[in-house]
């Protein structure tokens, strides 16, 4: 799947079953809650803290795809495509780090 083709699937779900974007303020509390919930996964499977019983089953796909879901809900109701968005981004980050990387004596 293309990330035009998500954007599309996730505005076709929208008009199907969602009834209608929830406004930018509420999606952008949404992507928030959604990057701690993956943040707690992380922390718990990669970091020092221990799971608690109610996080034991939790999907770190999912709670990547539940973030991926808000954003892209985000750039449907701003206009943002995502495809063009994400070149352009690749580009600058290519042409400003394209020796800083490699460079670093941390890495």
């Amino acid at each position: 799947m293309t990330i035009e083709e998500a954007q599309k699937q996730v505005d076709n779900w929208i008009e199907t079953y969602g009834v209608r974007y929830f406004s930018e303020l509420t999606n952008m509390a949404i992507l928030t809650e959604e990057v701690g919930e993956l943040a707690r996964i992380i922390s718990r499977k990669y970091g020092e803290q221990s799971f608690k019983e109610s996080d034991k089953n939790k999907d770190l796909g999912d709670e990547m795809a539940d973030v991926l879901w808000v954003l892209i809900c985000m750039a449907n109701q701003t206009g943002v495509d995502l495809t063009q968005a994400f070149k352009k981004n690749m580009e600058k980050k290519t042409f400003r780090d394209s020796e800083r990387h490699k460079l670093n004596p941390k890495l």
